[in-house]
């Protein structure tokens, strides 16, 4: 019902109607406030390079973000590199008392091998789609989600809330897998939010351009996909944020996604990626900046998550919540990295 109603609504009435749904989920901050615009850092690095993946994360930080989460796609899925990224973002975490949390956004299996290892596991990663079919091939299935959430809220790592899921969906997953059985993608995309919804997440996004012009052709599909997705992922409860982006093959560019994150601010989209230069130097697609949150936040007047609010505050990186403050050479985070201490 909500991906058919979806279909009958103008660009207007998908950012009205997205605008009066606020959902609110908390970890070690709290999300979705009215407001408010949270940032994903991804720091990503095409070798797990520690020193290279520490740069980007001081970075975003030092731009205002990484509220919504410090979030890593690995090069390998190996449960050692994995490990190895996750006591990283521990490492920065705690010692500079950072009111976020971390994920790195290998199989769930291989999350689970590292937790099972002891390593420092905040959040658990899953991308899913809209049928049993699809998922299965992502290798996932509804209890092994269930089993992860479970291993997730055991460590009790969270210090304002307890939802320590994040899930990424985007249309066409089921139709590349070959897994659609000719239904159409807008409205597997809202079944893959009902699996989403059960397990209660911190954080759900869809990373709606990535997939290419096989599913959506070019700049105006993905933004009229973008504001589809996050209307109905926040009319079936979700916390939805948006990964706002295409590749390099579409018919697109970085005017569309100008577009397209205006707009999602308008419609209270939860939070944005923050990417290094908006290009993903290790998935090779290009998405938002560190530097479109502040356009964001300062055009429609909206902050980050209030105790990373505080802390930007606190670190005098940020006054205001959307202010930026000079930094110079002797700023803490700056000096860590020169002195390779991370």
């Amino acid at each position: 019902m909500v991906a058919a109603v979806s279909k009958l609504m103008s660009n207007q009435d998908l950012i009205l109607v997205a605008k009066k749904c606020r959902v609110v989920t908390a970890f070690r901050n709290t999300l979705g406030l009215p407001g408010r615009l949270a940032v994903r850092l991804q720091p990503n690095h095409p070798t797990d390079d520690p020193q290279g993946v520490a740069a980007s994360i001081i970075d975003g930080l030092l731009y205002g973000c990484g509220d919504a989460v410090i979030g890593i796609n690995p090069a390998t899925d190996s449960v050692p590199a994995v490990e190895t990224l996750l006591r990283l973002l521990d490492t920065v975490i705690r010692r500079y008392d950072i009111p976020t949390q971390s994920c790195v956004l290998a199989h769930v299996t291989t999350q689970l091998a590292a937790l099972e290892r002891g390593a420092p596991v905040d959040l658990v990663f899953q991308s899913v789609a809209g049928t049993e079919a699809a998922n299965r091939s992502f290798g996932i299935t509804l209890s092994l989600l269930g089993q992860a959430r479970e291993a997730a809220l055991a460590l009790k790592r969270g210090t304002v809330g307890d939802n320590v899921m994040y899930f990424e969906t985007g249309q066409g997953s089921a139709l590349s897998a070959n897994a659609h059985h000719g239904i159409d993608q807008q409205t597997l995309e809202v079944r893959a939010y009902a699996v989403a919804r059960a397990f209660k997440p911190l954080l759900v996004n869809t990373v709606v351009g990535f997939i290419g012009p096989e599913y959506l052709y070019d700049g105006k599909q993905i933004i009229r996909a973008g504001l589809e997705d996050h209307c109905c992922g926040k009319l079936l409860g979700l916390p939805m944020g948006v990964d706002v982006c295409y590749t390099n093959h579409a018919e697109a560019d970085q005017d569309d996604m100008d577009t397209l994150l205006t707009l999602l601010g308008v419609a209270g989209c939860n939070y944005i990626m923050g990417v290094p230069g908006a290009d993903d130097i290790m998935l090779g697609y290009q998405s938002t900046s560190f530097h479109d949150s502040h356009y964001l936040r300062q055009v429609l007047g909206l902050k980050p998550a209030p105790e990373f609010e505080a802390w930007l505050e606190k670190m005098r990186i940020a006054a205001g919540g959307r202010h930026l403050l000079p930094v110079d050479s002797r700023h803490a985070l700056l000096a860590d990295i020169k002195q390779r201490s991370l």
